[in-house]
C-alpha cells in the first residue's frame, strides 16, 4: 500500500491529527516513567535485608528511667529468654526496617578532612550479630573482648564489621581490614566485612547507600537498652512474640510496651513498604486510565473518520478494493499516527524523567523503556482501530456509493 495518499489524507485533517498524536505522546511519556517508577517500587520492596527476616522479631519499650536501664536489661533479658522456643535474646539498637537510632556521618581522617558518607550504626550485644543470620564474607566476627562498656553517643575505639557496598564506597578496590575511620573523635577500625545489612529505613536512601551499615559491638547498658531482637524458629515467631508480650507486662511493668514496633521483621518489612505499594498500585491505576483513555480516542477518531469517508470507500470498493485493502488502509493511518506521537511521546518522557530526577531523586530512565513503551502503544493503536476498520471494510459498494 501506498503511504502518499495516507499521508495526503491526514494532512486535510490537521488538527485531528495533531489531537491524537499529543495524546499519544503524552501517554508514551507517562507510561515510560511510570512503569519505570513501578518496577523501582518493586525492586525496593524485594531488596535484601542480608538478615534471616521468617526467624526474627522485635520487643521495643520505652518509657523507662535511663537510670533503671541496667536492671531492666537483666529482668527482660531474663524473661525472655524463659519463653518456651526462644532461641536466642539479644540487644540491639536499631531493627532492620524499624526505627533508626544510629544514622551518623563519619569521615575517613581523625582530622574530618575526607567524609565517607551517612551510614547506619547497629550497635549490638553479645550474640546480637550471630542472631540477625548476616553473612561475614571477610575477616572475623565480633569476639567476647571487643564488646565494651560505653558512656558516650557510641561505643568508641571499637573493632567493627561493616557492609561490603559501603567498604567498596570507602575504599574502592583496595582490601578494607585494619582500616580506620572516624564518627567526630571516636575511631573505629574495620574487622569484618559483611556481605548485607540494610539500613532500617532503605526507602528512604539512594539505592546506592541502602546497604551502608557498620556493626559496633557493645555492653548493653543505660545508652542500649529497651531494644531487643529475638530469634526463634520461623513456626514459633508469631507465638514467641505474643508470649514475650505478656512477659514484659510481668518483669517489666514500669516500661511502656511499643504496639507498633514490636512486630516480626516480616511484618515491619511489610509496614515499611506500604507507601511503595500503594504508589506502585496508584501508578498501575493511571497507567490503565490513561491507556483506556488513549484507545478510545483512537476508536472515537476513526469511526468519525470511517463515517465521513463511506463515500470514498465505497468508490474504492466498486473500483476493486477488496476488505484487506480497506483493513489495511486504516491500520497503516494509525500506524504513522501513532508513530509520530511516539516519537514526541520519548521526547517527552526524557523531559519528564529529568524534572523527576531533580524534584525526586528519580534515577535516570532506561533506554530499553522506551521501545518497550512504543510497541505497548504500536499494540494498543492497532486493537483500538480495529474495530472501525472492520466496520469500513464492511460497508457494501452500493449502500456506500448511495449515502450521499
Amino acid at each position: 500500500m501506498q503511504i502518499q495518499p495516507i499521508l495526503a489524507a491526514l494532512r486535510r485533517h490537521r488538527l485531528a491529527t495533531l489531537l491524537i498524536a499529543m495524546e499519544i505522546a503524552l501517554a508514551c511519556a507517562v507510561l515510560c516513567n511510570a512503569c519505570f517508577m513501578i518496577a523501582n517500587r518493586i525492586a525496593m520492596m524485594h531488596i535484601d535485608s542480608g538478615v534471616d527476616e521468617t526467624s526474627l522479631a522485635t520487643v521495643q519499650l520505652t518509657g523507662y528511667e535511663d537510670s533503671h536501664a541496667v536492671d531492666l536489661n537483666a529482668r527482660v533479658l531474663a524473661g525472655l529468654r524463659s519463653i518456651p522456643g526462644m532461641q536466642s535474646v539479644t540487644v540491639l539498637n536499631s531493627i532492620p526496617f524499624g526505627a533508626r537510632r544510629g544514622t551518623a556521618g563519619i569521615t575517613l581522617d581523625a582530622a574530618a578532612q575526607h567524609f565517607g558518607g551517612v551510614v547506619e550504626f547497629y550497635v549490638g550485644g553479645p550474640g546480637s550479630l550471630q542472631a540477625l543470620g548476616v553473612h561475614v564474607i571477610a575477616g572475623r566476627g565480633p569476639q567476647a573482648d571487643d564488646f565494651r562498656a560505653f558512656t558516650g553517643l557510641m561505643p568508641s575505639d571499637a573493632s567493627v564489621q561493616i557492609t561490603h557496598s559501603l567498604a567498596e564506597h570507602l575504599w574502592p578496590g583496595v582490601d578494607p581490614l585494619g582500616k580506620d575511620f572516624w564518627l567526630d573523635k571516636m575511631h573505629y577500625r574495620v574487622v569484618g566485612v559483611i556481605d548485607h545489612l540494610v539500613r532500617p529505613d532503605p526507602p528512604g536512601w539512594p539505592d546506592n547507600s541502602k546497604d551502608w551499615s557498620i556493626f559496633v559491638p557493645a555492653q548493653p547498658g543505660k545508652l542500649l537498652a529497651g531494644s531487643y531482637l529475638l530469634r526463634a524458629d520461623p513456626r514459633d515467631v508469631p507465638r514467641v512474640l505474643r508470649d514475650a508480650r505478656a512477659m514484659i507486662a510481668k518483669v517489666a511493668p514500669d516500661a511502656v510496651f511499643d504496639q507498633e514496633g514490636s512486630q516480626t521483621l516480616s511484618d515491619l518489612r511489610a509496614t515499611c513498604f506500604r507507601q511503595d505499594r500503594a504508589m506502585a498500585g496508584i501508578l498501575v491505576g493511571v497507567i490503565v486510565a490513561l491507556l483506556l483513555v488513549t484507545a478510545l480516542g483512537i476508536v472515537g477518531l476513526a469511526s468519525f473518520w470511517v463515517q465521513q469517508r463511506r463515500r470514498q470507500i465505497g468508490i474504492r470498493r466498486a473500483i476493486g478494493a477488496t476488505r484487506g485493502d480497506i483493513l489495511r488502509y486504516f491500520q497503516t493511518e494509525n500506524f504513522l499516527i501513532v508513530s509520530f506521537g511516539i516519537a514526541l511521546g520519548m521526547v517527552l518522557a526524557f523531559a519528564l524523567n529529568v524534572m523527576l530526577m531533580k524534584f525526586y531523586e528519580l534515577p535516570r530512565l532506561p533506554l530499553y523503556y522506551l521501545p518497550i513503551g512504543a510497541l505497548v502503544l504500536w499494540a494498543l493503536g492497532q486493537i483500538a482501530v480495529l474495530g472501525p476498520a472492520l466496520r469500513a471494510a464492511a460497508v457494501p459498494p452500493v449502500v456506500a456509493t448511495r449515502s450521499v
